[in-house]
This record gives C-alpha cells, sequence and structure tokens, in this order.
C-alpha cells in the first residue's frame, strides 16, 4: 500500500481536529486523504458536540474525499463482508476497513480491533 494515502477513521479525525501533531505530520505530505461517510456520522452524532465543532468538521470533510457507501459499489461491498466476516469486524469498522483498501490507503485509527485485521 502506499505511504502517502490514507483513510482516517473517526478516532483519527478527532485527534487531528484537537491538533494532535502526529496525525498532522503523517498527513502532510499524503497525496489523497479520504474518510468513510461511516465516520461523517459517527462524529456528528457525538452528543454535546458545539456548532464550532461542526464548522471544523465541515471545513475539513472539504478538504478530503468522503467515500460513501453505495449499493452499485460491489467490490466495496464485497470487501466489507469479507472483513466482517473473516475479522468478526463490527459492521462500521468493517465499512472503514474495507474503504482502506479498497483505495490503496493506509488506515489511521487508534482502534485496537484494526489490530488483528489485515487492513
Amino acid at each position: 500500500m502506499s505511504g502517502k494515502r490514507y483513510v482516517l477513521d473517526t478516532n483519527a479525525i478527532i485527534a487531528l481536529l484537537q491538533g494532535n501533531l502526529a496525525v498532522a505530520r503523517l498527513l502532510q505530505r499524503a497525496e489523497w486523504i479520504g474518510v468513510s461517510v461511516i465516520s461523517q456520522i459517527e462524529f456528528l452524532a457525538f452528543s454535546g458536540l458545539g456548532e464550532d465543532d461542526k464548522a471544523l468538521l465541515q471545513q475539513f470533510l472539504e478538504r478530503v474525499e468522503v467515500i460513501n457507501l453505495t449499493s452499485d459499489n460491489t467490490d466495496l461491498i464485497d470487501q466489507v463482508i469479507a472483513l466482517r466476516q473473516q475479522n468478526r469486524l463490527k459492521l462500521p469498522d468493517a465499512i472503514i476497513g474495507a474503504i482502506a483498501l479498497n483505495n490503496s490507503a493506509s488506515l489511521i485509527t487508534a482502534d485496537q480491533v484494526f489490530a488483528k485485521s489485515p487492513i
């Protein structure tokens, strides 16, 4: 996988928006950055999220590619199913992982569930 293509998990987006320098440095030279619509939903579903947080996320999303899950993307759907079945991942994690794999990108996450997966 390319070291310059990244998919950010929800916790990586939070870290970046909170000013995590390690994540920011890693992404400085990225050729492509993607996030799953699942991460967008997870972020916006946090209780106590303020308007400033929502605005900051929106600014971030304008600079990256948001990957949607659509019924016509059979390659992505097949990868989600395979990851879920083979690694017993929760569906949101399987979707995010499959998006990274399908885009030949490294997954940036602090989620330990991915430590056992081939992502």
